[in-house]
């Protein structure tokens, strides 16, 4: 699971089973980067809070696959091929095509986005690399880029959030040891609009 100690769902009780219960998937599993929380079920209740209003609300203007696969491509920068398993297989669920699920995949791998994206689109990823590895040399211009490329400014949140959180969700799964043993790949809370509803389908 993790190299640290955690509590599992059979053994649960008072606010941890409050919280597995609204983040289980079907018969009672739980991920592990979610079972890597509980010794501090109040970190994981901020984890599942940013992940549900970061990457599946309802009043995202960017499409959810897309979002994924920012999320997949910040994974693949930073080697948690925990989130790239996880995060590729939510992608390809909502691409609902294959083999576009794999050229998209290809393309994050190689850094050749015009396979597959548009101008638009790989300047998302442009920014999203930046940001990953080379945080501290972000200047006004990234933005000015990504606006130049026809992004708004509340589209250039969404893409900035997503790229966040997906740093600080690999480093939660690099720093612990999590890993996929047991998880059930792919899963996430698809109840969009209501930001409460955490469980995995």
């Amino acid at each position: 699971m993790s190299w640290i100690n955690h509590v599992p769902y059979s053994e649960a009780t008072g606010k941890l089973l409050k919280l597995y219960n609204r983040v289980k998937g079907p018969d009672n599993n739980v991920d592990n980067i979610m079972l890597a929380h509980s010794l501090r079920p109040q970190s994981m209740e901020g984890h599942m809070t940013l992940y549900k209003n970061v990457l599946h609300h309802s009043s995202n203007q960017i499409p959810k696959w897309f979002l994924e696969a920012l999320g997949v491509y910040t994974s693949l920068k930073n080697a948690c091929h925990y989130c790239v398993e996880h995060h590729f297989a939510g992608m390809t669920r909502l691409v609902d095509n294959l083999p576009r699920s794999t050229a998209i995949r290809e393309a994050l791998e190689t850094d050749y986005f015009e396979s597959v994206f548009d101008e638009k689109q790989a300047a998302a990823f442009v920014y999203a690399a930046k940001l990953t590895e080379h945080t501290g040399d972000m200047i006004e211009s990234d933005i000015q880029q990504l606006r130049a490329q026809g992004w708004s400014d509340g589209e250039i949140l969404e893409i900035n959030q997503v790229v966040a959180y997906f740093n600080y969700a690999n480093r939660t799964v690099l720093g612990l040891g999590v890993v996929a043993d047991g998880d059930i790949i792919g899963l996430s809370p698809n109840n969009s609009d209501e930001p409460n509803n955490w469980n995995h389908a």
